[in-house]
């Protein structure tokens, strides 16, 4: 079996240390589409994200992509248990939780463990945990993910839990929506993701899509930063965690059309493509934005 789950469960991955600096991070906040709109180079609120004044913040979504930020191979997705084809493999789901607002340039070690292997049937879905803690053992922050692994399920194992967020029968209390730019897939790779599924329409096509798609990682920092700017006030100290499992694919030229509402102390989300022929399919789900 290509995923040995007693090897798997449980295993800890190498530590990696990492150092970032403001320009990985206005890089970061220009591959999800910060300053994009017409009026954003003169707007106070959108060169938080993309001018390296005082003023320069860090969106919570940062710190899942920086470990691997300036790596310029392919993942190669080498797991303790797990020998699994690249092809098939898609983000599941990812969640980060940030102890402090991310600093605009520092260094870090994560270390990461394989916390659960989850059997769905036609596929397998394999959980980790990381922890980023500054040299002087602050816990920065917590992420932790899933990637969902096609025809490697069936073998008998625990299906997991299911854990779906309701979301409100009402108007929202926000709505938002971006354009993904033609090169955006091309722009963001250059945040430590080269999986070639974003980029080699040869590849693309051999995984089964007509084309490149949007590394799901980008969709989800766009619509945390769309949200955050939407019932934040475009602070992203105010954000303590970000959730949501990848639901569907996103295609260069795609609409995101984002609605948010408060719920019970967080704010619960909705984004989904907003029109064409795939208008109303999920992009994320089960999405939450826990406020700090």
């Amino acid at each position: 079996m290509p995923i040995d789950t007693s090897v798997a469960v449980g295993a800890a991955l190498p530590d990696r240390t990492f150092s970032w600096t403001e320009s990985d991070v206005l890089l970061y906040h220009l591959g999800i589409g910060a300053g994009s709109r017409e009026g954003d180079n003169l707007s106070a609120q959108a060169l938080r994200y993309t001018l390296d004044d005082a003023n320069l913040q860090v969106l919570p979504s940062f710190g899942v992509v920086v470990p691997t930020f300036h790596e310029t191979n392919p993942p190669a997705l080498d797991l303790p248990g797990c020998d699994i084809d690249l092809q098939m493999v898609l983000h599941g789901s990812q969640e980060i939780q940030v102890h402090r607002p991310i600093p605009t340039s520092g260094s870090a070690t994560l270390k990461v463990t394989i916390t659960d292997v989850w059997d769905k049937g036609k596929a397998a879905v394999i959980v980790q945990e990381g922890k980023a803690f500054s040299p002087d053992g602050e816990h920065l922050w917590t992420v932790r993910s899933s990637i969902f692994v096609r025809n490697e399920g069936g073998w008998g194992g625990d299906r997991g839990p299911s854990t779906k967020v309701e979301l409100p029968e009402r108007t929202p209390d926000a709505e938002a929506s971006y354009t993904v730019t033609p090169q955006q897939a091309m722009l963001y790779r250059l945040c430590g993701d080269r999986n070639p599924l974003h980029a080699d329409p040869e590849f693309a096509a051999g995984a089964g899509f007509p084309a490149p798609i949007l590394h799901g990682l980008c969709s989800y920092g766009i619509v945390l930063r769309e949200v955050t700017d939407a019932v934040l006030g475009g602070d992203a100290a105010k954000v303590g965690g970000f959730s949501a499992r990848f639901a569907g694919v996103v295609f260069p030229g795609d609409t995101i059309k984002v609605s948010a509402w408060h719920e019970d102390g967080r704010v619960v989300i909705s984004a989904v493509i907003a029109d064409g022929e795939r208008a109303g399919t999920p992009v994320l789900a089960d999405c939450v934005l826990t406020p700090a």
